[in-house]
């Protein structure tokens, strides 16, 4: 077989033998890996950008590092890279690729696995001179990734947009290239888990409480549910329309998720909801109970103290008054007796004269 005979080979899907019965299963080869961006990528990328450019209309670009596991593409580390545009000609800019090779070979002494994939930008969307710092990249990756941060999001979704350069044929028989976009996700290693839980456990409102967080997240997560279910209505009514073509794909998977809804109109479904909610409210109605109980009993308590502390000063002042006319009686006493001797002394010395 030819070299040529071979790539064709390639890529065509790949078919393997069973060993149980012998049958042939297709496996789809996939044009393009997935992207998996870490949490340090993501860190970096904003720090680079509040460094830089915060306040301002600019946008900073650096290099992804990474390596390619479970048939992924996981983008383990990133660095900035000198870059300046005209904000009036797009086609005008500078990347200091001198810089870009320096720090590579240094990021190469720390950890040889790591090369570079590709490169970051903070758009937030793609820009008309991307494709050409794209083929600047071309020099040290096949085929390098472009990775669209926003680093202020507003609406409920991955702050990230992945994208590949393919060549697209035109009708003028030339062949120009143009971004594909590849599905992104967030991934970590266990490591990596254990240092976003600390940072996330130091920014957290200490002010509010764990039910208000919990309700917090509950409310993002609807929200984010209905922006998802309002976007496959929007694509439906345009596939029903003919806007847009048909994608047997995605068909599929809204097929899928439909399949695995829950039979609303069942008994059984009904009577289990109906239990579920009736304990609910039943530690409900025992909690407010209990409390109500125990705030009454604080009460009773409080008033009982109070009653206490009051009669114990009504009888302090009674005995302070007692002492104070006791001893203001001696002391009238004391004056009588001292009087009546000095008129015995009087008539003593009368007396002798």
């Amino acid at each position: 077989m030819t070299d040529d005979n071979a790539g064709k080979a390639g890529e065509k899907d790949m078919k393997k033998k069973d060993g149980t019965d012998g049958k042939e299963i297709t496996v789809e080869k996939k044009d393009k890996r997935d992207v998996v961006v870490h949490p340090i990528v993501l860190l970096s990328v904003v720090d680079h950008y509040n460094r830089v450019a915060k306040g301002t209309t600019k946008r900073v670009v650096g290099t992804l590092l990474g390596e390619v596991s479970d048939f992924n593409l996981h983008i383990t580390n990133c660095f900035a890279v000198p870059f300046e545009e005209d904000p009036r000609d797009p086609q005008v800019w500078f990347l200091d690729h001198n810089f870009h090779e320096s720090m590579y070979a240094m990021f190469k002494k720390v950890n040889a696995k790591e090369r570079v994939v590709g490169w970051y930008s903070t758009g937030p969307k793609i820009k008309p001179s991307d494709l050409s710092i794209h083929e600047l990249y071309r020099r040290y990756c096949p085929e390098p990734v472009l990775v669209v941060m926003d680093v202020q999001p507003k609406d409920l979704e991955l702050p990230m947009e992945a994208y590949y350069s393919i060549q697209e044929k035109t009708s003028d028989e030339v062949f120009k290239r143009t971004f594909l976009h590849v599905q992104s996700t967030v991934g970590a290693f266990e490591a990596e888990e254990v240092g976003v839980e600390h940072l996330l456990r130091d920014i957290k409102n200490a002010s509010a409480s764990t039910l208000a967080v919990r309700v917090g997240d509950k409310i993002a997560s609807l929200k984010g549910l209905s922006m998802r279910l309002l976007e496959i209505s929007q694509y439906l009514s345009q596939v029903v329309a003919g806007k847009l073509p048909m994608n047997q794909e995605i068909i599929y998977q809204l097929q899928e998720v439909f399949n695995l809804l829950p039979d609303q109109d069942s008994e059984e479904l009904v009577r289990s909801f109906a239990m579920e909610t009736n304990d609910m409210m039943l530690a409900l109605y025992l909690g407010s109970m209990l409390r109500s109980t125990v705030a009454l009993h604080n009460l009773i308590n409080n008033k009982i103290k109070n009653k206490q502390l009051k009669e114990k000063g009504s009888d302090g002042k009674a005995k302070k008054a007692k002492g104070k006319d006791k001893k203001e009686g001696d002391d009238s006493k004391k004056e009588d007796g001292g009087d009546d001797k000095s008129k015995e002394k009087d008539k003593d010395k009368d007396k002798d004269k």
